[in-house]
């Protein structure tokens, strides 16, 4: 996995994690964004690209999914031993939302002390509700969207390791949830796309998240779902702040700059880093 490192002078400072949603990289313009705000604000800034991404399909015979919680606690983990970061924050996007927040409550309070708090902005916490959602009429462009990168990353895969990946598996595949039973689950050891859906969302452990958190959703996005169980279990934790915008589509929260110096609109990324402020020394 390759992580961009921005560090301040004294690398004792807070550290942000952040890791992009599907089929995003290191380069995501919400990742430029905290990287941004984090640098000004006086914290340490990663930005972590999950496996394959970022230009590293050569690196692992292996896919990325939202099961891989265990490749962010790696990269915490290496930052702890190699770079001693004295404590972070865990920030996701999207899927990386999924993720970080999965991450959150696996550790439960049983998490590294240097972990202070995580952040997921539209967290796909639901994957098959959101799956599924993908595949409505209105939403088919998203759709066609992930499924094209999707298929150009697994046939760029199985060049690079045609012992591992057959691309002929791609045929017949129409929906984000067929490739993901045919694909993701077959070759990540799901035994299929409701396994897979079921064993990597968040949804499944959120109640055991005992560090600060902020979840940030939209109202309007197009295809992110929270199902009410999920919903019921964020707000029951009494770790977990829930801000939820009528408007903001998917990772596309804007504000009015009001002036304020250095903002430039995005206002979920401003949030986060706020939010994060706390854990600073």
């Amino acid at each position: 996995m390759l992580c961009h490192c921005h560090w301040q002078k004294d690398r004792r400072a807070l550290t942000l994690i952040v890791v992009h949603g599907l089929e995003g990289s290191s380069e995501s313009q919400y990742m430029m964004g905290i990287a941004r705000n984090g640098l000004a604000a006086g914290m340490n800034v990663v930005r972590m690209n999950q496996r394959n991404c970022g230009g590293m399909d050569h690196c692992a015979p292996t896919l990325y999914n939202s099961s891989r919680s265990a490749d962010v606690a790696a990269v915490a983990r290496n930052l702890m031993e190699r770079d001693g970061i004295s404590g972070f924050v865990l920030i996701g996007f999207s899927m990386g939302g999924n993720l970080v927040l999965k991450l959150a409550g696996e550790w439960g309070s049983e998490g590294p002390a240097e972990f202070r708090g995580v952040a997921a902005v539209c967290p796909a916490v639901n994957l098959a509700a959101s799956a599924d959602a993908l595949h409505v009429p209105e939403n088919r462009i998203y759709e066609y969207y992930f499924l094209l990168q999707l298929f150009r990353r697994f046939r760029r895969k199985a060049q690079l390791f045609p012992k591992n990946f057959d691309a002929a598996r791609l045929r017949g595949i129409k929906t984000l949830r067929e490739f993901d039973d045919r694909i993701t689950a077959y070759y990540c050891d799901f035994t299929g796309a409701d396994d897979y859906y079921e064993r990597a969302a968040a949804s499944n452990v959120i109640d055991r998240i005992a560090r600060p958190t902020l979840v940030i959703h939209a109202a309007n996005d197009p295809f992110i779902r929270l199902l009410p169980e999920a919903r019921q279990k964020i707000l029951s934790n009494p770790n977990i702040t829930y801000i939820e915008a009528e408007d903001g589509g998917h990772c596309a929260f804007f504000g009015e700059r009001n002036g304020e110096p250095g903002y430039d609109g995005r206002w979920a990324e401003r949030e986060v880093v706020a939010f994060a402020r706390q854990f600073r020394r």
